[in-house]
């Protein structure tokens, strides 16, 4: 069959069979089984540091990784042979490119080691960088490669946009009637995943890392010290630590400990032509093709043409079967059967962009499981609830992830810490709302959306909203625009009659620029309500509650009724996390963390309890709390009408916390508030979220009292300079470096995480600095990651910005070189291609309630 139909001397049934072996390589076929150097006969352990379930390209990555970082006892167990899964059939491409800052170093990463690996190992890889285009046939798509390109220009990759002409230069077989521009990465290009493989296993063994297979793990036993028992027909391995690297199979090793991991096995299909004489005349490799409107990748296959699409949502594929019943014992080097109607559509597409395609015979397709997380993005790292068990699953493109996380993981896993900040990736990101259900659902989306333009403030839908709904989600889904955090649904902004209502996503301001405008008025002049349930809440009390803390966090530790802002940093003197802290009663704490932290804050404070000995207990409380911020000048008088408790300036104090009713509903009351105005947090039972809104909303009529959403919080806390744990702060960098000098008490006396070492980074001066920047912008604002520049050169990046409703000007945070951190210096911001003249100034642009009231006090000057 031809790809436009026609008939020739091929048919699907001479589809590439799992025994034909991947074209355009010359491994062994696929169902011989490669010997392995160390053969089970002769080598076997009964103990190990490290045991890693899986033989694909990620587990072998990481057996190779460990031991060449001088890890002595790394076994690795593999059920069938290695590559068997999804590695053997990828399509093998491997790219710089990626949207998120710091998955760009895992790829960048990966090619690096792939180029260097066969000298290594002496083993062939089959590598090929002929570079790729991401094509754009839209002005919007336009945008998008500008919107990528400021947030490539601090990153050691090379990336361009072209023009037409460009494009048609490198590819001269595509039709350039839609072309606008292609998104070029000159070191992009494919590897053979097998030989890929072979390699890192080859390396492995030369750094003392046993592979044995096929080897099945049929139970996993965790003993009382957090060590493991891996049970398997040819007997147990005593391990310090698992990590689960099993592709498709990895939801049947975590049900082995209780978890349910969201994954779900898709189809992919990909297409393999026969010699196209076009493609054979050509005197160079094509460089791989990504048609974005089209779905498909497209690449050369020796004198032929590789073509892979990502259907619709609708008509894309999910193995049920695997789902409900689990994978088929025994499978291993299979594929599924082809459809090509399924893909029809897209195959349509390609042959309009790659008219060569028309005349083109098929000689093989490939039908194959990959393994798709909820969000698409793979689960990296230990997990919380279970000691020492690590996973590296979930990985719809393992092959340019295989040797950056391999690296990451080992990294990790040496020093206690990751080496950078990948929260995205966190395993510990879903909870036990993430049910399959909703799994199926996102990742059918996930699979559609492969090449959907990716806006700022991006929102998913299907799926929601889950079984952790805040109590107010019925009272509020109908008036505003919801984001979607940690599996609940939050308010990002509010309808009023004339508004353009929905999420119209741009990369301008859009239909949520105005009504957030208006909100940010109502905190400011008048109150507001906003429902802050999604927060990660913790419950920690016991004999050793205060050491524990103590050695936590680096701030002190706040007296009983009185709440403070901490920091849990890494050995290194990495931020961590940031947390509230109240201490409710003595030895009784509540800790309050954003809603993307949850389970990554909690892992970590349990880790250390138990590692430490401490008599404590630790109780997450996040689904049982609802809560809700009040801010605004008026707050106070509205609040007050509400309860018999004494609310004044004086009676009750910025950072203070209490136990009381409100209007007859228990309620621990916080007086803070992130937007920087009069404010108080209000934590209650998520079951009384709605009876104590109506009756807020009730008594602050007279004073004009109405909702607020998340944008209009974000805008608050920009003008106060209050930092954002993910942003201004992370495992990227440090306290001092972050403007968090208040909070760190190196004075004291525990010896808290992190303390030596930042000792240390202090009497070595700073390289880098956090400023506060205004910027005359049009249409457009920062949002966070762009290009800093000075002198035409690139140095520094943002972490966050808004427009900034008061002042009526842009505002950014931003890392850039200590000597050009003076208020006053003036730099330039890179949003959508266009350089915009930017200005360091002191924070913070607005002065925080507090600050204003203590000023008022002293007779100074309370203005902005």
């Amino acid at each position: 069959v031809r790809l436009d139909g026609a008939p020739t001397h091929l048919d699907w049934a001479t589809a590439w069979s799992p025994r034909a072996g991947r074209p355009g390589t010359a491994h062994p076929a696929a169902g011989e089984k490669e010997k392995p150097s160390s053969s089970l006969g002769e080598r076997w352990k009964d103990t190990a540091e490290t045991v890693i379930i899986g033989g694909g390209c990620v587990g072998v990555s990481l057996a190779y990784h460990l031991a060449k970082a001088g890890m002595k006892d790394v076994v690795l167990l593999e059920k069938s042979e290695l590559t068997a899964g999804s590695t053997w059939h990828a399509a093998g491409l491997t790219t710089y490119f990626h949207p998120g800052i710091n998955l760009k170093k895992i790829h960048h990463y990966s090619i690096k080691l792939y180029e260097t690996l066969e000298e290594e190992t002496e083993q062939a890889v089959g590598f090929h960088n002929p570079g790729s285009i991401r094509i754009a046939s839209t002005p919007t798509r336009v945008d998008e490669f500008r919107y990528q390109m400021t947030r490539a220009g601090w990153h050691a990759t090379e990336q361009y946009i072209i023009g037409p002409e460009k494009v048609q230069e490198l590819c001269p077989l595509l039709n350039m009637e839609k072309v606008l521009a292609g998104l070029y990465n000159p070191g992009d290009g494919h590897i053979d995943p097998y030989s890929l493989t072979m390699a890192l296993a080859a390396g492995a063994r030369k750094y003392g890392a046993l592979l044995n297979y096929p080897v099945q793990v049929t139970n996993l036993n965790s003993r009382s010290d957090g060590t493991w028992e891996v049970e398997t027909p040819l007997g147990v391995i005593r391990a310090n630590r698992i990590v689960n690297t099993a592709g498709f199979w990895a939801r049947e090793i975590g049900k082995m400990i209780g978890l349910q991991h969201p994954l779900i096995p898709v189809h992919h299909q990909y297409v393999v032509t026969s010699t196209i004489p076009e493609v054979k005349a050509l005197k160079r490799e094509l460089p791989v093709i990504r048609d974005l409107e089209g779905s498909y990748y497209l690449r050369q296959e020796r004198d032929g043409l590789l073509f892979g699409p990502y259907e619709s949502q609708e008509k894309m594929k999910i193995q049920e079967s695997w789902v409900t019943n689990g994978v088929p014992p025994g499978f291993g080097k299979e594929l599924f059967e082809s459809d090509l109607d399924r893909i029809m559509e897209h195959i349509e597409a390609a042959m309009a962009m790659v008219p060569v395609l028309k005349q083109a015979d098929i000689i093989n397709t490939v039908a194959g499981p990959i393994t798709y997380s909820p969000d698409i993005l793979p689960m990296v790292g230990p997990h919380q609830g279970v000691r020492n068990y690590w996973v590296a699953i979930g990985f719809g493109y393992g092959i340019i992830h295989a040797g950056g996380i391999g690296k990451y993981l080992s990294d990790w896993i040496f020093n206690g810490e990751p080496p950078f900040d990948l929260i995205e990736l966190d395993p510990n990101r879903y909870g036990k709302w993430t049910t399959t259900e909703y799994t199926a659902i996102k990742a059918r989306e996930s699979y559609g959306f492969n090449n959907i333009i990716g806006y700022p403030k991006e929102e998913r839908f299907a799926g929601r909203p889950t079984e952790r709904a805040s109590g107010l989600y019925e009272v509020l889904k109908s008036k505003c625009s919801m984001g979607f955090h940690a599996g609940w649904e939050q308010p990002h902004w509010f309808y009023k009659p004339g508004d353009e209502i929905g999420y119209k996503p741009s990369f301008q301001r859009t239909n949520w620029f105005e009504p957030v405008g208006r909100e940010y008025h109502q905190v400011v002049e008048k109150v507001g309500v906003i429902d802050l349930s999604p927060f990660g809440k913790f419950k920690i009390r016991g004999k050793d509650s205060v050491k524990l803390l103590d050695h936590l966090f680096a701030n002190v530790i706040p007296k009983v009724g009185t709440t403070n802002i901490n920091h849990m940093l890494t050995p290194t003197g990495k931020v961590y996390a940031e947390l509230t802290v109240s201490q409710l009663y003595p030895g009784e704490f509540m800790l309050i963390t954003g809603s993307g932290s949850e389970l990554h804050d909690l892992r970590w404070i349990e880790e250390e309890s138990k590692a430490g000995g401490y008599n404590v207990e630790i109780k997450n409380i996040t689904d049982e709390m609802g809560v809700l911020g009040v801010a605004g000048p008026y707050a106070r008088k509205v609040l007050q009408k509400l309860t018999t408790e004494d609310l004044s300036a004086a009676a009750f104090k910025f950072l203070q916390a209490r136990h009381f009713k409100f209007s007859d509903i228990d309620v621990t009351a916080i007086r803070i508030s992130y937007t920087g105005e009069l404010g108080w947090e209000l934590y209650h039972k998520k079951e009384d979220s709605a009876a104590l809104y109506n009756a807020i909303m009730e008594a602050g009529q007279e004073e004009g009292i109405d909702n607020f959403g998340t944008y209009a919080m974000n805008v608050l806390r920009l003008e106060k300079a209050f930092r954002a744990w993910g942003a201004e702060m992370n495992c990227d960098t440090n306290p001092l470096e972050a403007g968090l000098e208040y909070f760190i008490k190196l004075n004291k006396p525990a010896d808290f995480i992190g303390k030596q070492a930042l000792k240390q980074i202090k009497e070595k001066g700073l390289k880098q600095r956090l400023v506060y920047l205004t910027l005359k912008t049009d249409n457009v604002d920062p949002e966070g990651n762009e290009s800093v520049w000075y002198n035409g050169k690139v140095v520094g990046n943002t972490t966050s910005g808004s427009y900034s409703y008061s002042t009526q000007q842009s505002l950014a945070f931003a890392y850039i070189p200590t000597e050009l951190s003076k208020a006053g210096q003036k730099l330039e911001v890179e949003l959508l291609g266009k350089k915009y003249l930017a200005a360091v100034i002191q924070e913070p642009l607005v002065l925080t309630e507090p600050t204003r009231e203590r000023l008022q006090r002293k007779g100074g000057s309370a203005k902005v």
